[in-house]
């Protein structure tokens, strides 16, 4: 077991634990495994989403919150980091700002394939996903010192350009209600962006401040809690994206910013108990409020309830908990070297089903029904999740590093 000195050192000199990665990491495999479960029959439902409406909560409606959490436990370390190597505030800020877009752009486009329409478009449907996302890679790639500087440029542009011609020749929707290029919705992406944005910027104004973190994570449950109330105005509803004006996403947000700082306080004063402690302590509290809050607006994620911000913040902190007990207390972070790229390229794993869907597709590629039903459909699923994952971690292998 590592000893307290050097756990102190490994958090305070290098500013990051392996913690936060492996967690991540385990987040975008469970998430790629429930984004498959359309592809089967004949498994347990309590797997899949609660259907709008109903009061209830399955492992699909899990994940999503969990992956905004850790967005906001990454927060003050990646900031603290840049500041570090010298960013100015203006910096951060443009940084935050430029991550945002980018994420915003990602979710349009993802989402707008959801609605595709091959005969209006004028293209089939399988190249849709495909090309998007070879984009996305090539923009947002980091390119190596080595190569001439007019490659990336090149990649860049052509990228660019194909992003913008999709854009215009896009239709969607059914005959008789044909729509152009729009965001519908933000997509899983985009709504990232959203909460990243305002927990991100709120991070850097913050410069380490636990009470403004912890007032910013009171705010949002508050205006989530508000607007299930309908105590918030239609007219801020509309003009704010509902990822910000509904509080329950920039809420699970601020938790995760709020968790790392009280996770730092005590690990950096070499006081792990106390840390365990005031964290499952802090988990218990959510645990209540969600229970408090339920019968009032029930417990549902398509409903974005604040039960579901509690409940699931609540789950994410003990996950947080148990690994880094694991992986950093008791050095056993190799244990998860067969998921990490999902934990360190993240961005690039969640973007590879959509090209191993599309590739499938090219080949008409068809499992046979029995691959596809019950526990031999799940074993494939995960399978199929682990795939993925040894696919980014080849890419990486290749020099593709998505940076955003």
């Amino acid at each position: 077991m590592k000893s307290k000195s050097a756990t102190h050192e490994a958090v305070t000199s290098s500013n990051r634990i392996a913690t936060i990665d492996i967690l991540r990491a385990l987040t975008m495999v469970l998430m790629i495994f429930v984004n498959d479960l359309w592809s089967l029959k004949g498994i347990p439902e309590w797997l899949g989403h609660v259907e709008r409406g109903v009061d209830g909560i399955g492992l699909a409606d899990v994940v999503f919150p969990a992956f905004l959490f850790i967005v906001g436990l990454s927060l003050p370390y990646a900031i603290n980091n840049r500041r570090k190597k010298g960013d100015t505030e203006w910096q951060l800020v443009q940084h935050v700002l430029l991550r945002t877009v980018a994420l915003l752009i990602m979710g349009v486009f993802l989402v707008n394939g959801e609605t595709y329409n091959a005969a209006a478009t004028g293209m089939p449907k399988m190249y849709w996903n495909p090309m998007i996302c070879i984009a996305f890679i090539l923009i947002w790639n980091t390119y190596p010192d080595t190569m001439k500087k007019y490659i990336p440029v090149v990649l860049r542009s052509i990228a660019i350009i194909t992003l913008i011609i999709l854009a215009i020749i896009y239709r969607g929707g059914q005959e008789g209600n044909i729509h152009r290029f729009s965001p519908s919705w933000w997509g899983i992406l985009g709504l990232i962006g959203w909460a990243y944005l305002v927990s991100a910027t709120l991070t850097v104004i913050a410069k380490n401040n636990f009470w403004i973190i912890l007032g910013g994570w009171i705010f949002f449950c508050i205006v989530s809690m508000a607007g299930k109330a309908h105590l918030i105005p239609r007219e801020v509803m509309t003009i704010i994206p509902s990822a910000i004006s509904g509080g329950t996403l920039t809420g699970l947000t601020m938790g995760g910013v709020l968790t790392t700082m009280i996770f730092q306080f005590f690990v950096n004063k070499n006081e792990n108990l106390k840390m365990t402690l005031a964290l499952t302590g802090f988990s218990a509290l959510l645990i209540v409020l969600s229970v408090i809050t339920r019968p009032y607006w029930g417990l549902a994620k398509l409903g974005a309830t604040p039960a579901w911000l509690y409940l699931c913040s609540a789950f994410t902190i003990l996950a947080f908990i148990t690994i880094y007990w694991i992986a950093d207390i008791g050095k056993k972070a190799k244990w998860f070297d067969l998921i990490k790229p999902a934990g360190t390229a993240t961005i690039l794993c969640y973007l590879v089903p959509y090209l191993v869907y599309g590739i499938r597709n090219f080949l008409h590629i068809s499992l046979p029904e029995v691959l596809r039903t019950g526990s031999v459909g799940l074993l494939k699923t995960f399978l199929f999740a682990m795939l993925c994952v040894s696919i980014t971690g080849l890419l990486i292998r290749f020099g593709v590093r998505m940076k955003l």
